[in-house]
């Protein structure tokens, strides 16, 4: 279509739009798909279609369509305004669903004819052997049918009215004194169509069985019920096929338009300013639609509770505590600290980053969701689509609020997965707590070493003699080691308190901010994404109808 539609463009006069307008509407149908109402955008679709092909047609020719209810003198207008007898009337009418066409001109209207889908038998040219009456020129170009009765009671006259109507470029809607009034066509057809008042003309015809002096009256009839439907700009003019009166006024008036070759320009900018116009209604005239930052974060805060993150923060802390703790604590003691379950572990945390990678995506053990929790996602998430979707039309709004949840049973199962392979940075001590560690086994050796040396001195009895002992302020080496080891021990440990505190809040803020921007990444992907691809539809639709409608 993309490339139908690009070479329309390319045949389209220097100086006009309807190249663009046509592109717009198809940019527009194309990003409403599935989210308007589908006969409203396959609709739309086929317009942008057909003025594109037609465009690529003959722009030599004007295809003229003369329309009219049963009676009406449709064909005889017809036979009035070529000058020969080619369609039946009366009780002669055939009962057929084609249309007749005259061709003024039939250079390079083959194509047109065919794409108009008039069989050859029901075609003439003015210039062909059957025209011996040689006229004026006036209506070279013209291309004149001769349709159907749309009130026929034939099913298949009306699709074959309704079909060429919509790929005419002029109309001409035949009216007779009896039935001008009939809400048959101005419901159906003349309403309908008050978009296209530049490409219709209304005839009323049999004007010769008026009384002279209710013409005028019956003409400023029509008019008012043309200006009820719309369609003020529409010339009225009374004739009588029979007679030939008004004739000549039709043909100039049909030459008059034919001859400054916008009628066809201006039928298929009508058809596509028509179509946009419908889109535009269903779609809204709202500015596009945007997704605020705290409304996105006041959504992650949501999910991440839910997920559990505030769990896992603080398992990250107290396992550090735990962890560190044992690794700088005094070392006669800090041993019992081994029974005391990790919390990370408790939650299936604790694969560190080569675990993760050789298990994959691990389930972990982080409690589920909560009633509360779910329903204050579930709120988060509606907030955020209607927030997205505040000024747009209904159905974009639909739209929507329906892109963001339509992914939101995998939510569960993508957080715990986004849980599960997050490096909590809690694998590793950090180094000071290696030094301490070492300095803590320093000490114990220290404290071993004097109590050996004070058992031995004790032993051999020269504990407490200072020439065989040695001895700093009164006081046995040996116990000066024995109780500084173990003092030092304890104090370090003691002091060593602060460090871990500090280092298991700064941990765990950072498993925080960590575990907060994968949840991101997971909202980002089943809730973010699809309203935002919502929203490009949205203002894709919009620079399409402006384009379409400037």
């Amino acid at each position: 279509m993309t490339s139908l539609l690009q070479g329309a463009k390319n045949l389209v006069t220097r100086g006009t739009d309807i190249g663009d307008r046509i592109d717009g509407l198809a940019t527009a149908t194309q990003a409403a798909q599935g989210r308007l109402d589908d006969e409203l955008v396959e609709s739309a679709r086929a317009v942008a279609e057909r003025a594109g092909s037609r465009l690529r047609l003959s722009a030599d020719h004007t295809v003229v369509g003369i329309a009219g209810a049963t009676g009406s003198g449709k064909s005889s207008t017809f036979n009035a305004l070529t000058g020969l007898e080619l369609s039946a009337v009366g009780v002669r009418r055939p009962t057929t669903s084609w249309a007749t066409a005259c061709v003024w001109g039939s250079a390079g209207a083959s194509e047109l004819l065919e794409w108009l889908g008039i069989p050859e038998r029901h075609q003439t040219t003015r210039d062909s052997m059957l025209d011996t009456r040689r006229e004026s020129n006036e209506l070279d170009g013209v291309v004149l049918l001769d349709l159907p009765d749309h009130d026929s009671t034939e099913v298949s006259h009306h699709l074959e009215v309704d079909r060429l109507v919509d790929l005419a470029d002029m109309l001409v809607w035949v009216l007779d004194p009896q039935k001008y009034a009939d809400a048959a066509i101005h419901d159906r057809y003349l309403e309908p169509l008050r978009t296209h008042a530049e490409v219709m003309v209304v005839v009323l015809n049999h004007i010769d069985t008026v009384p002279a002096d209710r013409r005028e009256a019956m003409v400023g009839d029509v008019r008012r019920l043309l200006d009820q439907d719309g369609l003020a700009q529409v010339p009225v003019i009374a004739v009588s096929a029979r007679e030939k009166w008004g004739i000549a006024e039709l043909k100039q008036e049909i030459a008059r338009r034919v001859e400054k070759k916008k009628a066809t320009r201006a039928r298929l900018e009508a058809d596509v300013k028509a179509a946009a116009a419908r889109i535009s209604e269903a779609s809204g005239t709202g500015s596009n639609g945007r997704l605020a930052p705290e409304r996105i974060e006041a959504m992650d805060d949501a999910i991440a509770e839910a997920a559990g993150v505030p769990t896992v923060v603080d398992a990250v802390e107290r396992a550090t505590r735990v962890r560190a703790h044992r690794a700088t604590g005094w070392p006669l003691v800090s041993w019992v600290s081994r029974f005391r379950p990790d919390p990370l572990k408790r939650l299936h945390l604790d694969l560190g980053a080569a675990g993760k990678e050789l298990a994959g995506t691990p389930r972990t053990s982080v409690p589920e969701a909560t009633a509360v929790q779910r329903a204050r996602v579930d709120t988060e998430v509606r907030a955020l689509a209607e927030d997205a979707g505040a000024g747009l039309g209904a159905p974009w709004q639909e739209s929507i609020r329906r892109a963001s949840v339509t992914r939101i049973d995998d939510l569960g199962d993508r957080l715990d997965a986004a849980l599960g392979s997050t490096d909590l940075g809690v694998e590793r001590l950090p180094m000071w707590a290696h030094l301490v560690r070492v300095l803590q086994w320093l000490l114990i050796l220290v404290a071993v070493g004097g109590l050996v040396w004070s058992v031995a001195a004790l032993l051999s009895g020269s504990l407490g003699d200072g020439d065989r002992t040695p001895q700093i302020g009164g006081i046995a080496v040996p116990l000066i080691l024995l109780g500084g080891g173990v003092l030092l021990g304890i104090v370090l440990a003691l002091g060593c308190r602060l460090l871990v505190a500090g280092t298991a809040r700064s941990r765990a803020a950072r498993a925080d901010a960590r575990l907060r921007a994968r949840v991101h990444d997971v909202s980002q992907e089943l809730v973010i994404t699809p309203v935002q691809e919502e929203l490009a539809a949205y203002a894709e639709v919009r620079r399409g109808l402006d384009a379409a409608l400037a």
